[in-house]
């Protein structure tokens, strides 16, 4: 009988707006589709954060060839942090509030049908990001989307509608910061280093990001008067927010940001502080595989 290939799933019983009672759901079904295609399936709850790093990192070096990340945004950036540059590919099953990798890759937001990709599909080599040694797979910013993502930590409840009210409140307090950006002095509403289109719930920075290309877009939009509010956020939704006056972008493979004061940034969404005031951004051109 011939050997049945090893497969894990990790699953953060917390992320999302999934219960837990429907993740257990995906875990069965997970097993009992595993089985059937030949697999020997295991499935790991996390429960600290790290510690879908952990799990990925050890199934990396017990030569498990498929892993999927069953969770949030930072639950696959987690997963997919121990998977770079190794011959064990990701398999994305989007249970999150913006699964911004998954819409960017067209992976199924059906968790189920998300599960049989995960399980049938081929490894695709895509590239990853870092800033400040913080890898990235979808985005990375600075200025008004961090100061949002650091808000909307704090809020008890996951899901849009907390985070657009999250951005309302914040973009009445928020005062766009001077960046030195790559020796240029810039005064900046938001800095985003796209390796994929969008931050999720297909709210397109990058428009025309292709996340094969060796490359990262770096956007900037440049402060705006509050009359043009509606009509960037249309655009931030309607995949032109390239076709505003207000938006800059270009491809580059490695940028450094300076300011005087500690730095916040987001990481696919997730917040982070640079103490030093200093984010160095680089491109890890086909560093993972994924799923698809």
């Amino acid at each position: 009988m011939a050997t049945r290939s090893a497969i894990l799933a990790i699953i953060n019983p917390l992320s999302g707006t999934t219960s837990v009672e429907q993740k257990k759901l995906l875990q069965d079904a997970f097993i009992r589709r595993a089985n059937v295609l030949g697999f020997s399936p295991d499935v790991v709850m996390t429960t600290h954060p790290g510690h879908a790093t952990e799990l990925a990192a050890r199934a990396v070096e017990q030569g498990i060839s498929r892993i999927l990340a069953i969770g949030g945004d930072g639950t696959i950036n987690e997963t997919a942090q121990a998977l770079r540059r190794s011959a064990t590919a990701l398999g994305i099953v989007p249970v999150g509030s913006g699964n911004g990798l998954a819409r960017h890759l067209g992976i199924p937001l059906n968790p189920m049908k998300a599960i049989e990709r995960a399980l049938s599909g081929r490894p695709v080599v895509i590239d990853s990001g870092e800033i400040s040694g913080h890898p990235f797979f979808c985005t990375a910013g600075l200025g008004f989307e961090a100061f949002v993502a650091h808000a909307f930590a704090k809020e008890p409840i996951r899901g849009l509608p907390t985070y657009i009210r999250a951005a309302f409140r914040a973009f009445w307090t928020y005062k766009p910061p001077v960046f030195t950006l790559n020796g240029e002095q810039k005064e900046l509403f938001s800095l985003t280093f796209a390796n994929a289109g969008q931050f999720g719930n297909n709210a397109w920075m990058a428009p025309q990001a292709n996340i094969a290309d060796g490359k990262l877009d770096q956007c900037e939009i440049r402060p705006f008067p509050a009359q043009a509010t509606g009509m960037i956020t249309w655009r931030l939704f309607n995949k032109t927010l390239n076709e505003s006056s207000y938006w800059r972008g270009h491809s580059i493979t490695k940028a450094t940001v300076q300011t005087w004061e500690p730095l916040l940034i987001h990481a696919d969404g997730e917040p982070l502080t640079l103490p030093s005031g200093r984010a160095d951004v680089q491109i890890l051109p086909g560093s993972l595989l994924v799923l698809l």
